[in-house]
């Protein structure tokens, strides 16, 4: 259910924004404020966001919303089971859909599975890996071919990813190009026989403007 934003507060003579509260971004029944390939690829079943196929995705996929965001606080659950080939996808968030080819999307993508987990990569624009966790830290973190919870916050510059309350990736952008403003989106990836399964999805927005302690950290 939609909740209102709160009213601002005043703290010490100075006014306080408070962030509005998580609203879920999934009905559990249907795909309602979602845009992609439905039902041939995506569709909702029995509370959870089915991607994929067992029989085989030959090509990168994505759900994404319809509503753009900025500064936020995404959770989800998330399960990957597959057997063969590049088994993965992941979480778009600060993106866009790209013309070629129209199935892509380009932005930041909080990975999962194939060994990058908890990792940041950023889609179809600089095409690397900008920032992961150990691989000691991710395997005593994830449970493969189960539900896993990740966060996401973004926050101005600084992005954290945080798989099963454990932080992965505490990142700031240094390029002022790039865009803090995007839809988010969820992916299977192509070449491999798997699926992807996405439940509990909520969002927390906050201000758009945050003061520089939230925003900006150095990269770990």
């Amino acid at each position: 259910m939609l909740k209102s934003f709160l009213p601002l507060a005043l703290v010490a003579g100075a006014a306080l924004t408070v962030q509005a509260a998580p609203i879920s971004l999934f009905d559990g029944k249907t795909l309602e404020g979602w845009e992609g390939e439905t039902p041939q690829v995506w569709r909702a079943v029995e509370g959870i966001i089915l991607g994929g196929s067992m029989e085989g995705n030959p090509r990168n996929e994505f759900l994404t919303t319809r509503k753009s965001y900025k500064n936020f606080v995404l959770r989800l659950e998330y399960k990957l089971s597959g057997t063969e080939g590049f088994v993965n996808g992941g979480v778009q968030f600060r993106s866009k859909r790209i013309p070629n080819p129209p199935n892509e999307m380009s932005g930041f993508q909080a990975d999962i599975g194939a060994g990058f987990s908890g990792a940041l990569y950023d889609e179809s624009r600089r095409n690397m890996m900008l920032a992961k966790p150990e691989k000691a830290l991710l395997e005593s973190t994830e449970k493969p071919g189960e539900w896993n919870r990740y966060e996401i916050r973004a926050e101005g510059k600084r992005i954290r990813l945080i798989l099963n309350g454990v932080t992965t990736v505490d990142y700031t952008e240094s390029d002022p190009a790039i865009e803090q403003e995007g839809l988010i989106g969820l992916q299977i990836h192509g070449k491999c026989k798997a699926e992807i399964a996405f439940r509990n999805i909520t969002i927390e927005a906050l201000p758009n403007e945050l003061p520089p302690e939230k925003s900006e950290v150095p990269n770990r």
